[in-house]
């Protein structure tokens, strides 16, 4: 042995002697460390081997057993046996179909989890990589307010584009030509807080007068943006903040109006929304009059509740003209929010989700109408079942306050203290004031491109 690397516990005990055997305990300690993790390391390695392999020998079995109903017949040569009588001719014959019926069933429960585990995983992966991604957000945006308050809390800012690119002549929507460019018809927020025990939707007015910032440029038939920048604008309307500057820009412009972190953004194009709704056989709404727009014409004809199609829901959400309209922005956005509550609750039912013909038709449409960042099947489930089986006290749908009437420039006004206090109260997650009261004539400002900042106030337990 090498006295300089071993040591004898029975040998005079030294510095030399104590120092050496401090060196051998710590090796063997470190020795024995290793050989745990190495065992470890090949339990996991075991256990991964054993559920790669598990879908393979799932349809190994599947195939087996539907091989061995296919190949078991009632006519194979049964084995020389004594005359049997009637009786117990009939016994066996029973005892052989319930065995082949038991063979059956079992082969087709192997094949339907073999199926659910493979589409489950497909469905996702497939609408995932199907999505048409586009750079939307700005989460470490300056504007948003306690950032770190809002951890958990989900915001999806849906945009309506009124893009006509790509669509044809019988989608009755226009065309690049008669319209070009794109507008955000539609502007709305879902917060679904952390605590998940509320949804609040808060819609826009799509002539709500801002502070446009600058912003890079937009090319709605590429889905991109362009080196080049749009000047800030004073005095703008908000639908051109997406025909400006797309996504980013909206965002950018209601992060700053409410100090919200959008952690979410979908588009939809009016080019494929109609599919959606056929997808499911149509969306039940409820009016209290017929919806009669001096442009669209007679769009739903009759009071009460009416089942429309992909066309009629189209118009429905379109409509900026209807007849007894107080205005045409709030009349429109309270249509919008039926609807939207509608398409969600119809999705979400029985009929949808139990119907693979229906569920998938609208998971496919959905696919090819939508773009944006932080959207797939995971996100939208967790905004659906947010959504799903709430009362009318949980989910909530609101528009921005605004003085309710146009200015000189046909432009609509926020009114910023109690625009104030409705995103205050979703940031720090406390309850929602019923009426707020009259704000003073100073109070009517357009919206600004930097709101002041005071760091929001820590979340409360309690929701409206």
């Amino acid at each position: 042995m090498d006295r300089l690397t071993m040591t004898d516990e029975l040998e005079a005990i030294d510095d030399a002697t104590i120092v050496k055997r401090k060196i051998d305990h710590t090796l063997a300690r470190f020795s024995a460390a290793h050989d745990e993790l190495e065992a470890e390391e090949a339990k996991k390695r075991e256990r991964r081997e054993r559920f790669a392999a598990r879908p393979a020998a799932l349809l190994e079995q599947t195939r087996t057993a539907l091989q061995r109903v296919v190949t078991t017949t009632d006519s194979a040569p049964a084995e020389e046996s004594a005359p049997q009588t009637r009786l117990q001719e009939k016994k066996e014959r029973k005892t052989r179909q319930t065995a082949k019926a038991g063979r059956i069933a079992a082969a087709v429960v192997a094949a339907l989890v073999f199926l659910s585990i493979g589409s489950a995983w497909g469905a996702q992966t497939w609408f995932d990589a199907k999505f048409n991604t586009v750079a939307s957000l700005d989460e470490d945006s300056a504007d948003i307010q306690d950032a770190a308050g809002q951890t958990g809390d989900e915001n999806f800012l849906m945009v309506g584009s009124d893009t006509r690119d790509g669509a044809a002549a019988e989608d009755g929507v226009g065309d690049a030509d008669g319209t070009p460019g794109a507008r955000s018809d539609t502007v709305m927020i879902a917060h679904v807080p952390a605590d998940r025990q509320r949804v609040v939707m808060v819609s826009f007015p799509r002539d709500l007068e801002i502070n446009r910032p600058e912003c890079k440029r937009w090319d709605p038939a590429t889905s991109s943006y362009s080196e080049e920048s749009a000047p800030a604008q004073k005095i703008a309307k908000l639908n051109t903040a997406y025909a400006v500057g797309g996504p980013q820009c909206v965002t950018k412009v209601i992060q700053q109006i409410t100090g919200m972190k959008m952690n979410h953004f979908v588009g939809i194009d009016f080019n494929g929304f109609k599919s959606m709704v056929d997808a499911v056989q149509g969306v039940t709404v409820y009016n209290e009059k017929p919806v009669d727009d001096t442009t669209l014409g007679m769009i739903i004809p009759q009071a009460g509740e009416v089942r429309i199609s992909g066309d009629q829901a189209l118009n429905y959400v379109r409509a900026r003209h209807v007849k007894g309209d107080p205005t045409s922005d709030y009349g429109r956005i309270k249509r919008q929010q039926a609807f939207l509550g509608a398409l969600l609750k119809t999705v979400m039912s029985k009929d949808v989700i139990l119907d693979t013909g229906k569920l998938s038709g609208f998971i496919d449409a959905f696919a090819k109408a939508t773009f944006g960042e932080n959207i797939g099947i995971n996100q939208m489930m967790t905004l659906a079942k947010s959504m799903r089986g709430m009362g009318s006290d949980k989910v909530k749908f609101l528009t921005v306050p605004t003085t309710e009437e146009a200015n000189k420039r046909g432009n609509e006004v926020l009114v910023q203290s109690r625009a104030k206090a409705v995103f205050d109260a979703l940031i720090n997650n406390t309850p929602l004031e019923e009426k707020a009261p009259a704000p003073p004539a100073s109070d009517t400002t357009p919206a600004p491109t930097s709101s002041a900042k005071s760091g929001g106030a820590k979340k409360s337990s309690s929701s409206g």
